[in-house]
């Protein structure tokens, strides 16, 4: 945990300002014969897995759910744990830690929110523009999945 010194803009006194990683979630959407990947509106751009950061008070799996319904008009079920994602160079931007899920999605995909648009890509052909470590995370579903783990 790293931390600096700060001056209260009230009284003066010093006190302490805490810097930790923020939470996210990436969702790997399972619909007909792929995966649904976003083309970024906002730097970084490229193509990434849904996602978005958890808003105060709320799980991990409302964010995931939230996130999906807002980036790509899709209905999630059947959320598994695919894994936590903690390189603190996975964002160039801030550290992030991501919780990612797989799911079911149910709905027909639009673009929306922070995605330009959107597209179901096989798992044999994805894009070589992958943002973040999206490419990592997807290997290892992949993997999961070949191992009837997920």
């Amino acid at each position: 945990m790293s931390f600096s010194a700060l001056n209260c803009p009230a009284c003066g006194a010093e006190v302490t300002r805490y810097t930790n990683p923020f939470p996210t979630v990436d969702i790997i959407i399972e619909i007909r014969y792929g995966i649904i990947l976003i083309e970024r509106k906002n730097p970084p751009y490229g193509w990434a897995l849904p996602g978005g950061f958890v808003d105060y008070g709320e799980s991990v799996e409302t964010a995931a759910r939230r996130e999906a319904l807002e980036e790509t008009s899709i209905v999630i079920s059947n959320l598994r744990l695919v894994g936590c994602y903690s390189d603190p160079a996975r964002d160039d931007r801030m550290h992030t830690i991501s919780t990612v899920f797989a799911a079911e999605g149910s709905g027909n995909p639009l673009a929306a929110d922070d995605a330009a648009s959107l597209q179901v890509f096989s798992l044999e052909n994805m894009p070589n523009n992958l943002c973040f470590d999206h490419e990592k995370i997807i290997v290892d579903y992949i993997r999961m999945k070949q191992k009837g783990l997920l």
